[in-house]
């Protein structure tokens, strides 16, 4: 058994337009961009969905947006997607990036949320 929960919303935009974009997204979401010093092609939209990590990311790639799926057993989600339809793009560190059916990316990411907040909200499977 592992558990997996959605841990972040996360707004892709390309390198030069990712200034723009925060800039954007933080003035119609009402709350403040914040850049993550530990994590510079990330942007933290604090709170602008409750419950949820909402970043706008640096890509080398088309805008978009995709969810990152944390999960105390990586490997064993990933499977559990791929089972469903997903197919898996590309690996990186510890993460996983998968393509959905319809062709969303999701990422199966380790816990990254505190330990009492994954608790309470992650779903279990077999």
């Amino acid at each position: 058994m592992h558990r997996s929960r959605v841990y972040a919303l996360l707004i892709d935009a390309p390198e030069p337009e990712v200034d723009r974009a925060a800039a954007f997204w933080s003035a119609a979401l009402g709350v403040s961009a914040r850049p993550v010093p530990a994590e510079p092609h990330f942007t933290d939209l604090h709170e602008a969905v409750p419950g949820l990590v909402t970043a706008v990311q640096a890509v080398d790639d088309a805008p978009r947006f995709h969810l990152d799926i944390e999960s105390d057993d990586v490997a064993a989600e990933t499977a559990r997607l791929v089972a469903l339809g997903a197919t898996e793009v590309s690996r990186w560190l510890e993460c996983r990036t998968l393509r959905a059916p319809g062709g969303h990316l999701v990422c199966v990411v380790p816990v990254a949320s505190p330990p009492e907040v994954f608790t309470a909200q992650a779903r279990t499977w077999p």
